[in-house]
């Protein structure tokens, strides 16, 4: 049994894989075109393979870090046949995968020492955030944990009123306020409330909305300082969502929300829908952010750990 198999469900590989299997065929079919009549590694096919992976949504500037890596080695080794390319690239991606992202744990777990061990979520609307916030209580739940919801995106009724859906389905307490409410005054009820149940996770919406970075960012300081006069050191996470589908644009919204908060982890959603996979790996390198969970699915199982290993290893399959 391999190593993936070991640290990996069968069933939820198999959805790793599914969920990529659009982003793997675009890239795959792309690489075939590139190296087609070559028999080594020349500046043609590094060129080719340049545009493959800006084109995969890796990024411009991981892309240049993937390409000198490859060069360097072509380097030394002298020559480098085309048939090796596709070891050569698992192996570099995985590299720089590791530079962000060190844990090889695939389920979900909480630190015990931080009880309850809060979770602020940010992002735009239509990403898939209060989705994944509805799947991560679920999963939490299931590995045994007590959670808490706050609805802190006060600024639209459905954002509350999805929230509310999620809490219903998960089968776990929501605190909520009316729409307009001050969303520091929900966050603080739910730590208060999460408190006095002795619950081990409380996960907070926050509005997602990106027209005034400024007013943006005051807002989730002021929701972190009002969080921290119930939990001196909430919140523990800070976790954006991003829509990996999107492909370009996720790197814009991760450089808005970074500005605006310190963000501390992310989750790509929506994977199964895209050939823009790639943007996993960019977004990790060029953010320095470790990527925590990916959506690669519409059920509420599909909501996975992120590990590189699992990844690279669906990725190259």
């Amino acid at each position: 049994m391999s190593f993936f198999k070991r640290i990996f469900s069968s069933e939820k590989k198999e959805t790793l894989d599914k969920g990529l299997e659009k982003t793997k065929t675009s890239f795959f079919s792309k690489l075939t075109k590139a190296i087609a009549g070559k028999s080594k590694v020349d500046d043609e096919v590094l060129d080719n393979l340049e545009e493959i992976l800006v084109s995969s949504d890796v990024g411009v500037n991981t892309t240049l870090k993937i390409i000198k890596r490859i060069e360097e080695r072509v380097s030394n080794d002298k020559y480098l046949g085309t048939e090796e390319l596709n070891q050569i690239l698992r192996e570099e991606i995985s590299g720089l995968l590791s530079e962000t992202n060190s844990g090889e744990d695939s389920e979900f777990k909480i630190p015990a020492n931080k009880k309850p061990y809060v979770i602020m979520v940010v992002g735009v609307n239509g990403v898939g955030k209060t989705t994944t916030i509805g799947k991560l209580a679920y999963q939490l739940k299931k590995s045994g944990y007590s959670v808490v919801l706050g609805a802190a995106d006060t600024f639209r009724a459905a954002a509350i009123d999805q929230l509310q859906i999620w809490a219903d389905r998960v089968g776990v307490p929501i605190v909520k306020q009316q729409m307009g409410s001050d969303p520091a005054s929900v966050a603080f009820d739910t730590l208060q409330s999460a408190v006095a149940q002795n619950a081990d996770v409380v996960i907070i919406d926050t509005a997602g909305r990106l027209h005034n970075k400024v007013g943006l960012m005051n807002e989730l300081t002021k929701v972190k300082k009002v969080m921290q006069k119930v939990i001196e050191d909430a919140p523990h996470d800070v976790l954006l969502v991003l829509d990996g589908s999107t492909g370009q644009n996720a790197f814009e919204q991760a450089t808005q929300f970074t500005a605006a908060t310190e963000v501390s982890c992310l989750a790509v959603t929506k994977l199964d829908g895209t050939a823009k996979g790639g943007v996993v790996i960019g977004i990790s390198d060029q953010f320095q952010i470790p990527v925590k969970y990916i959506g690669v699915g519409e059920g509420i199982e599909d909501l996975q750990v992120f590990n590189k290993y699992e990844f690279v290893d669906s990725f190259f399959k």
